[in-house]
């Protein structure tokens, strides 16, 4: 037991290694700390990502270090670890995960695994500890796990919240760099300055140069000239007075004015600006334009245009940005009708190919019209496309795709990405031929920049926005869509005061169809399921897929009849037989469903009510189940009762009693029958029929069996040194079908009740653990006889065994079941069964136990038939180990 020294050292051991978070060595030191304190071969910490992957952060094995790996999910013990708060398999854990190829590498035999949580809930990652042996964790060890697993799920966090930031900032570095690009390949100069009689320049465009022959840096802070400095002295205090008028009226100023170039020559400048204005209201700078219109009157249209263009849509986004673009554009160049469209590609050989495009924001005769999709091939965009930039000055009339405009000029510009690569066209049109288009391809070739910077932001946008919010197979919502649309629903619905349904669905037997038909048959399915569910939802409110085989339906303010109603049509649709090829599939479907506020009065709430409802109704006949308030409390016991069953074991806190068994001829004591039993120090006496199936339920059989082996073999050695009489016989002792499906299990055995001679031991196990893999059990049965332990087939006769395979078990008794015991004296059957099982016994040369022997007609019956030996409560009740032996063995 560690003292509190211990704990407080170790918590200081623990606290030193979280005290790297946020080096490069955290989760390194994390996991090495870890396995040494508590005391285990291998620690790991892995990252979650979307595809249902785990990709480890570290990996600490016997005693070192190892190198990173990324490994599938589904069929390990980590697949289950992120679906609970806790999991654990205390040994076996290669056995119920024969796929795992790391567990076999790392020869782990138990494993305990945790989630790691974000800061907002988000499950993003997993700790596991994993044992080369069984594995018992104490309280301060599972505290250290769960302060572990906190601390590592805060720094994950924190670095994917860092990796966000730092793609955020490189989008806004990206954004800047584009609008950089734009402005230092407009024909003039973009300017900041302060307001003061040098316009002492912060900020120069690249075509400063252009206009005045002075590099950038040059002018700015007046590094080599001052702007003012270059201005005609004629014009100088003109200038400076319009520029103050402007800034005290609080507007923009428009100035001409003549500028001294640095080759000596005069040009006419033509500026445009406004005061950028303090929290104080004092000036902070001066931001403009400035062009050369010296002999340019058509470049000073331009720079007009854009500049109306700019200051329109400058702080739009998105369809906003476009649908403002193409408006304005129109106005500025005159024209009828313009687009902005989306190329899309197509395959065709081994290449892909532009084969359609969508207009994105589309404007005819000042109207904005609605997406539409159309042919590239033959087109006016398929020139632009394929030219980069064309011009149709006369051409024949021609109908505008998606309107019954007739154009006939128009002027294209391609839209490229980063890459260079064609993601769009630009086109505006006209009813009557152009005369000129200098003008217009000028300011189309300004803007394409912009707006093929904002037209890739946007379709990397939607691209993210659909694998972060679609499954991938069925292009439904995904669980992280759903879970906001259940948030919204929830928010409606308890505004408005109406009501909100949940149902989740749950494939049946689609495992089956993955393991022998592959997934891409299975993915198929999944894909037709979802459409004929489709069919139904569009009536009654969104369907997603939340997982392999689980979708999920909200219903708005619905009455239980019309659920009940979906009900029946969700089922209809997945039952009915589904062909695919060749083969026909016959599905069926679970489905629990939970409402608002009937059930429950919070959005979390609802989803978790739908999902133990589910689980009940995959119990079911029907496989349909609503929620009730009981079915949360008997999950909550279900839970508890696993926890302390678990504390139980690890502390030895059950108890084994004893039943005798007894020869019906002579009345005389043949051997016993171990039973486990559990008093909870809240719950009190728990039966048996409750907490071993559960057991089996939540992996702790084989920690449980082994518990009443080491158990067993304690007491029979312990009745041996109290100068008691030994036990006559064998002690039988019942073995889950779990255990009994290791390999290894007699040497097992021998191990645990190492002290004890095989020939004082009867190991038992039910006719149906038998039935599972019969020709495994003739394997470990023979193995078990060979090692001197006797074997029994418990309640037999109610596991459907082969004749062929009972006569190939090397068993040395049938154990009659006590169904047929308890009414064979008024049932014929349940007599002739009996019966049966006796003379069966008899010819395969094994003996019979009678099980529920409860009166003396019974014994005496059973003694008639030739049945060999009983139990039961009219020999004896299942007793504590010292009263069993004052009554029994010290006669």
């Amino acid at each position: 037991m560690r003292t509190r020294n211990n704990a407080t050292e170790i918590f200081r051991q623990l606290a030193e290694g979280m005290g790297h978070s946020g080096s490069p060595g955290f989760y390194a030191t994390l996991v090495e700390r870890l396995a040494n304190l508590v005391g285990v071969d291998h620690v790991l910490v892995a990252d979650v990502t979307q595809l249902h992957q785990a990709e480890t952060l570290a990996v600490w094995s016997n005693g070192r270090l190892l190198s990173n790996v990324t490994y599938p999910l589904v069929g390990t013990p980590c697949e289950t670890a992120i679906n609970s708060e806790s999991c654990l398999y205390a040994h076996d854990v290669q056995l119920r995960f024969p796929d795992d190829k790391l567990l076999g590498e790392l020869g782990a035999e138990s494993y305990l695994g945790r989630p790691l949580y974000a800061a907002d809930g988000a499950l993003i990652g997993l700790l596991a500890v994993l044992k080369n042996s069984p594995m018992q964790l104490d309280e301060l060890a599972n505290e250290i796990l769960q302060i572990a697993a906190a601390q590592a799920g805060a720094e994950l966090g924190r670095q994917k919240a860092e990796q966000a930031l730092r793609a955020s900032e490189e989008v806004a570095r990206e954004s800047e760099r584009r609008l950089d690009t734009l402005l230092n390949h407009l024909p003039g100069m973009a300017y900041r300055c302060f307001n003061d009689r040098d316009w002492t320049m912060q900020v120069v465009s690249q075509g400063a140069e252009a206009l005045t022959g002075y590099r950038p840096d040059e002018l700015q802070g007046n590094r080599v000239t001052s702007f003012a400095a270059l201005i005609h002295p004629d014009d100088q205090e003109k200038l400076f007075d319009e520029v103050q008028l402007a800034i005290a009226s609080k507007r923009p100023y428009r100035v001409v004015y003549r500028l001294k170039h640095r080759d000596g020559g005069n040009r006419w400048m033509w500026e445009q600006g406004q005061a950028v204005m303090g929290h104080d209201g004092e000036v902070v700078c001066l931001e403009g334009f400035i062009s050369d219109v010296t002999d340019q009157q058509e470049s000073q249209r331009v720079q007009n245009a854009v500049l109306q263009v700019a200051s329109t849509v400058t702080t739009r986004v998105g369809d906003g940005y476009f649908q403002q673009l193409i408006a304005t554009l129109i106005e500025v160049l005159e024209a009828d009708a313009g687009f902005i469209a989306l190329l899309h590609t197509s395959p065709q050989g081994e290449e892909e190919v532009y084969g359609q495009a969508t207009t994105v924001s589309m404007v005819v005769s000042g109207e904005q019209r609605e997406q539409h999709a159309f042919a590239l091939r033959g087109s006016p965009s398929e020139q632009v496309v394929l030219e980069r930039e064309a011009v149709m000055h006369d051409g024949p009339p021609l109908l505008l795709a998606g309107t019954q405009l007739p154009v006939r000029a128009w002027i294209g510009r391609r839209l490229d990405n980063a890459n260079g690569e064609a993601i769009g066209v630009m086109m505006v049109f006209y009813r009557q031929p152009l005369t000129t288009n200098a003008f217009a391809t000028s300011v189309l070739q300004i803007l394409s920049t912009g707006a093929a910077a904002e037209l890739e932001r946007r379709r990397d946008h939607r691209h993210m926005h659909q694998l972060a919010y679609t499954d991938s197979t069925t292009g439904l919502p995904n669980r992280t869509r759903f879970m906001e649309l259940l948030a919204q629903m929830w928010q409606e619905a308890h505004h408005t005061g109406q009501g909100l349904s949940l149902l989740l669905l749950d494939i049946r037997r689609f495992k089956e169809v993955n393991d022998l038909h592959g997934h891409q048959v299975g993915d198929q399915l999944l894909v037709s399921v979802a459409d004929r569910l489709q069919k139904i939802s569009h009536a009654y409110g969104p369907l997603a897929r939340l997982s392999g085989d689980e979708f999920a339906m909200l219903v708005a303010d619905a009455d239980i009849r019309n659920i009940n109603d979906l009900v029946e049509q969700l089922r209809s649709a997945v039952t009915q037989p589904l062909q695919l090829e060749r083969r026909v599939f016959n599905l069926d479907v679970s489905i629990g469903y939970a409402r608002y506020p009937h059930d429950v009065s919070q959005a979390g709430e609802l989803f978790n009510a739908a999902s133990i409802a589910l689980h009940h109704a995959k119990r079911r006949d029907n496989s349909t189940c609503p929620y009730t308030q009981a079915m949360h409390h008997a999950l909550q016991r279900r839970q508890r009762m696993t926890e302390r069953l678990s504390v139980a074991i690890s502390e030895n806190k059950l108890e084994l009693y004893f039943q005798p068994q007894v020869d019906l001829a002579s009345g005389q004591l043949t051997g016993a029958e171990a039973l486990c039993r559990w008093h909870d120090a809240e719950w009190g006496w728990v039966s048996p029929g409750e907490f071993i199936p559960l057991a089996e339920e939540r992996g702790l059989i084989r920690l449980l069996g082994d518990w009443v082996l080491e158990e067993s073999a304690r007491q029979l050695m312990a009745w041996g040194t109290q100068n008691k009489q030994a036990l006559p016989g064998r002690l039988s002792i019942n073995i889950s079908a779990q255990q009994f499906a290791d390999p290894e299990l007699t040497q097992h055995i021998a191990q645990l009740m190492a002290g004890v001679p095989p020939n004082a031991i009867s190991l038992e196990l039910t006719e149906s653990d038998f039935m599972r893999d019969p020709d495994q059990a003739v394997e470990i049965t023979h193995t078990m006889r060979k090692a001197g332990y006797a074997l029994s087939i418990d309640d037999f006769g109610t596991g459907y065994s082969s004749l062929s395979y009972l006569r190939r078990f090397a068993a040395d008794a049938l154990k009659i079941d006590i169904s047929f015991v308890r009414e064979m004296l008024d049932n014929h059957h349940d007599r002739t069964i009996v019966q049966t099982i006796i003379a069966m016994a008899k010819a395969l040369e094994m003996k019979t136990v009678a099980e529920g022997v409860e009166t003396r007609a019974q014994a005496r019956l059973l003694a008639d038939m030739g049945c060999n030996e009983a139990q039961g409560y009219w020999f004896g009740r299942p007793l504590p180990a010292n009263e069993f032996a004052a009554a029994w063995l010290n006669k």
